[in-house]
């Protein structure tokens, strides 16, 4: 969202360098700098959209879900609430794509009221308001349900002769870190090529190709069939960090030109 989307302000700029981790309580437990002092204007005013949804419990992308209708927190039950009904809350979210949908409270129980209402999503939708719901079922906080994506939030092919090759790098919020091989087949690169824009995928490579990475490895294992748009229409059977080192950092080679059907 551009600055000031809503118009600039007026009066004292309060707030400046604002850094949270997602995890506060309160944006005052944030570091910035102190109370009033800036070096801003109110053409750089912030602005803010908040989601009607939130995980609890867990970490930023992972936790018991809770929805806001009106000016009150539901939780929800696990009998309600299947994979593509998750696909979109981890969307909505910019938490990546859906790894794993946990009941039986798993994530501890809420001390708010219940939806009990079946929540009925295709999977494609923007927000989980866009999805029908169905008629009440009977449900108790012992089955609040949780959820827990993946949290990446782009991709990348590296030190490779184009972009279209190189070494697979993920983003988890601000950090980048490779891929491991262990994790990684031809059915996920053909995905990759496709999300990037290049073309079909030639083959799938070790890091005596590209070099090895540094920072985090991730050891998500993608389980695509090879037709989807994107990896974050891919099932994730696993989310570890696996025994890996740079050393098996995956490379991916792509064709480089879009195949037009």
């Amino acid at each position: 969202m551009r600055a000031a989307h809503f118009g600039p302000g007026s009066g004292k700029i309060w707030m400046d360098d604002v850094g949270c981790s997602g995890s506060e309580s309160s944006i005052f437990d944030c570091s910035k700098r102190e109370m009033g002092d800036h070096n801003c204007k109110h053409s750089e005013d912030v602005d803010v959209i908040c989601s009607g949804i939130r995980l609890v419990g867990g970490s930023r992308c992972s936790g018991r879900l809770e929805v806001l209708y009106g000016n009150t927190w539901y939780t929800v039950c696990d009998a309600a609430f299947d994979q593509q009904d998750a696909e979109v809350v981890c969307r909505e979210l910019d938490c990546g794509a859906r790894v794993q949908v946990l009941g039986a409270a798993a994530f501890g129980k809420g001390d708010t009221q219940m939806w009990t209402k079946e929540i009925q999503c295709r999977g494609n939708e923007s927000t989980i308001r866009l999805c029908p719901t169905s008629n009440d079922i009977k449900c108790s906080q012992d089955n609040n349900v949780g959820l827990i994506c993946s949290g990446y939030t782009d991709l990348r092919l590296v030190n490779g002769p184009d972009i279209c090759s190189g070494r697979v790098e993920r983003q988890y919020f601000s950090k980048w870190g490779t891929v491991c091989d262990a994790c990684w087949d031809m059915r996920a690169a053909s995905v990759l090529c496709r999300q990037l824009n290049c073309g079909i995928a030639v083959s799938v490579v070790g890091s005596d190709w590209f070099g090895v990475g540094s920072g985090e490895i991730w050891a998500d294992v993608f389980d695509c069939d090879g037709n989807e748009t994107k990896l974050p229409e891919c099932s994730i059977s696993s989310w570890s960090r696996a025994e890996c080192s740079h050393s098996r950092d995956v490379g991916v080679i792509c064709s480089g030109e879009s195949i037009l059907l």
